[in-house]
């Protein structure tokens, strides 16, 4: 398939896009330096845009199959880029008739917040974090709204280190027995599997150790 990541030179999006390549799809990195990815493949081909830009994300979906989005702010807790960015690749995908998406959210966000604990629910995503978190709530409902062939992936606090697996998923808001994280190349792994197995599809999937 041909699969465009947004996001890609993020902590999990440039793990997501080595993943896809390895599955055999040809990728495209949207970034705004994908020159930042520190590998190069026969099937990877770098795109430089901003989400923000709906004319941009428009030029970059066409052509593809699927897209995966892994978009962040860094260190912005005020950034808006996962709704925003979001919602430009949605249009530009039913514009285009590009219909498999695959977003990667929060855990937490939705009837997920039943799965975290005091700190998560009051100091991170209650004080700290609680801009970052609502932008992953709307991010979550235009996705819901789109009407596209949508898997949302909610996994726990991102780690290092390699994928293990051995992760729970697909559990219900009353799971109590978390660590709360997962690795970032666990994540990649699944985001990678979601394009082509629609097991999840039309559903938010949390993901955690």
């Amino acid at each position: 398939m041909k699969v465009i990541v947004f996001g890609a030179t993020g902590t999990v999006g440039r793990l997501a896009v080595q993943d896809l390549l390895k599955a055999g799809h040809e990728v495209s990195a949207f970034a705004r330096s994908p020159q930042k990815l520190d590998f190069a493949d026969p099937k990877l081909r770098l795109i430089a845009g901003d989400a923000f830009k709906a004319d941009e994300v428009a030029k970059a979906v066409e052509g593809h199959d699927a897209v995966v989005v892994a978009l962040g702010a860094g260190m912005s807790r005020s950034s808006m880029i996962r709704s925003k960015g979001t919602l430009n690749v949605i249009n530009a995908m039913q514009q285009q008739g590009v219909r498999r998406l695959v977003i990667q959210s929060t855990l937490g966000a939705h009837e997920s917040w039943s799965n975290l604990n005091f700190f998560w629910k009051r100091i991170m995503f209650g004080a700290l974090l609680k801009p970052v978190f609502k932008d992953h709530e709307l991010q979550e409902s235009l996705v819901r709204a789109s009407g596209l062939d949508w898997t949302i992936v909610r996994p726990g606090a991102f780690t290092d280190g390699p994928a293990k697996g051995g992760y729970k998923e697909n559990f219900p808001p009353s799971e109590r027995n978390l660590s709360l994280k997962i690795s970032r190349a666990d994540i990649a792994r699944f985001l990678t599997k979601q394009v082509a197995d629609l097991t999840y599809l039309g559903r938010a999937v949390a993901i955690s150790n």
